[in-house]
């Protein structure tokens, strides 16, 4: 009997551990596939440049550039340090430092890929962050509910959930930003709980609080709409309280909140002047800010319902099959109608215990709350929220809990296992849908495009965008490293980033300078070129056979013919490096001197 029960608490004493590094390794390995078989969009070469330190001002504008010296920004200096990452960060994009600054130490891990910063090494460290999120939020479930169950539960679905699966395969911050959500949620419940019972909040966790919220604040801005819920959610409850105390404001809890409130004000105000002075913030921001007419009224409600959805799960409706996409559809729709009233059972039942019903509100509250800001702000401030599903990273980690709570109400229900573990299965499928490009699809296919060139043209081509904003360079660098990555053997490519001011014809002015002084023949490739060209292409022909579209990337193709034997052969633009143009065997040769 000794011997059983010392078995006994050795097993249960590890069960746990064991457990929960099931849930992590799974996790991980999922967020590590495929992890480089989709391209980097424009985000995230804005990620890979500042944490190298480097800048995209040093691209010239205005004037054909071989692909190599637009991915210069893109190549790891020796000399770069985190005071350059910090200087290029605050004037050229509108992000705080914490996480470039960590990813500037950990790329420096990985070795060059044909020269140029090594994506694996930028993607998994949001990878592994993603995969931090798994025992934390673990924990946060455990803190929550006082039930192992709920924590093992929600990090099972954290796990596989494809929209945490999403932000961890991008070399973005949101996977760090949700490790300090969880945190502070922990903290939150735990000065809630106090106000419930009138008892003070230790000053170890009002110190806590504070620090994780610095740090929150120092990886993204969009932070302060989880500290702007907390604080809808303590305005609820301390109104509760004030109908029965109208001195609850003085009593010992609020006293020590109060001081956390002060000292995550301080930590956010020393952003606002630099956020302010950053002149890029306005143009970086212009694509959540579009005016909307009619049905479009409509698209922020859509939007939001479909991040809701792939919270939970996702199946390929976005593959190319017509045949897939419907049938995923209707496989969504008929586990929704399923799912849904289980998982509302299990939250109800959440509501009506005594034990759990307080804690249920306060994280319910958290949701409801920040989707509450986020409509205020796409329909009365003008700022489409919805539009990013990313930006729900902001109350996401109550989402899961809550999850993680109304599945254990199910799990001891009668058949409630295995409607626990079908729940989790859509997940994971779910999870391979989003690392096999199926869904939640990258915004651009670089490598597509440059299929597409590689097929179409058989002489050299200039490939011309007309540019606001570095986004605009990321578009171009990712079909320029798709060049240097695919090392393919095709006619030479030049690229045209046309900048573009108030007036739109200075975009077209430079293309059609461009396009005299380049040596002919060769292929006009008008890609994402916002401004008229009719004028300035007026010596080429545009193509008229169809071809397919590309995900990111709007083009117009056009052939430029040999107008004369002058035109043919005259002297290039002036380049970085002097570079000089001849026509041998229909290709461009290009020399740097």
């Amino acid at each position: 009997m000794r011997l059983y029960n010392w078995h006994s608490t050795i097993s249960s004493r590890w069960f746990h551990p064991l457990l929960l590094l099931m849930w992590l390794l799974i996790g991980l390995g999922l967020r590590l596939t495929n992890l480089t078989a989709k391209p980097p969009w424009t985000d995230e070469f804005s990620t890979l440049v500042f944490s190298l330190g480097n800048s995209f001002l040093g691209v010239p504008l205005d004037q054909a550039i071989a692909p190599d010296i637009l991915l210069q920004p893109l190549q790891p200096q020796a000399t770069a340090n985190i005071p350059a990452v910090w200087q290029n960060l605050s004037h050229e994009t509108n992000h705080p430092p914490i996480y470039f600054a960590l990813a500037h130490w950990w790329m420096r891990l990985f070795p060059a890929q044909q020269g140029l910063v090594s994506l694996w090494g930028a993607r998994s460290l949001a990878a592994i962050f993603g995969a931090a999120s798994i025992p934390a939020i673990y924990v946060l479930g455990w803190m929550t509910f006082r039930s192992r169950l709920v924590g093992h539960l929600a990090a099972a679905m954290m796990a596989v959930s494809p929209y945490a699966i999403f932000l961890a395969q991008e070399a973005r911050h949101y996977t760090l930003a949700i490790l300090w959500v969880i945190a502070n949620f922990v903290c939150f419940i735990i000065a809630t709980r106090h106000i419930q019972q009138h008892t003070q909040l230790p000053i170890f966790i009002a110190l806590t609080w504070v620090i994780i919220n610095a740090l929150g604040i120092a990886t993204h801005y969009f932070f302060v709409l989880t500290l702007a819920t907390e604080a809808l959610v303590l305005i609820v409850l301390a109104w509760q309280q004030i109908q029965t105390n109208p001195k609850v404001f003085l009593s010992p809890p609020w006293r020590r909140i109060y001081a956390v409130v002060f000292g995550t004000f301080v930590a956010a105000i020393v952003w606002i002047p630099i956020f302010l002075q950053n002149s890029y913030g306005e143009d970086l921001t212009d694509w959540i800010q579009q005016p909307r007419e009619g049905l479009a009224w409509l698209s922020p409600i859509f939007q939001a319902f479909a991040a809701w959805v792939t919270m939970l799960y996702l199946l390929p409706v976005e593959a190319h099959q017509l045949v897939i996409v419907i049938a995923s559809g209707l496989v969504m729709l008929i586990f929704m109608i399923w799912a849904a009233p289980i998982l509302v059972r299990g939250l109800k039942v959440q509501l009506q215990q005594p034990d759990t019903q307080f804690v249920t509100r306060v994280l319910a509250g958290l949701v409801v709350g920040a989707i509450a800001l986020f409509f205020v702000f796409t329909y009365f401030l003008g700022i489409d929220l919805t539009r990013g599903a990313r930006y729900n990273f902001v109350y996401f980690p109550a989402v899961i809990v809550l999850l993680g709570a109304s599945l254990a109400v199910t799990w001891h229900s009668h058949q409630g296992k295995k409607a626990v573990m079908l729940i989790w299965l859509m997940g994971f499928v779910s999870a391979i849908t989003v690392i096999c490009n199926l869904g939640y699809q990258k915004y651009y296919r670089p490598d597509l495009f440059v299929k597409l060139i590689q097929q179409t043209s058989q002489v050299p081509v200039l490939i011309a965008t007309t540019q606001i904003t570095h986004v605009q360079i990321g578009e171009m660098m990712g079909i320029a490293r798709e060049l240097r990555i695919q090392d393919i053997d095709s006619p030479a490519s030049l690229f045209l980033l046309a900048h573009q001011d108030k007036d739109v014809q200075t975009a077209t002015t430079t293309l059609a300078n461009t396009i005299q002084a380049l040596p002919k023949p060769f292929d006009l490739w008008l890609v994402n070129f916002h401004a008229p060209v009719d004028k300035a292409v007026k010596e080429c022909t545009a193509e008229t056979q169809s071809l397919p579209a590309v995900d990111g990337y709007e083009y117009k193709f056009y052939h430029c013919p040999v107008a004369s034997l002058g035109d043919a052969t005259r002297s290039s633009l002036p380049q970085r490096g002097k570079l000089q143009f001849k026509i041998q065997n229909s290709k461009f040769q290009i020399k740097d001197n």
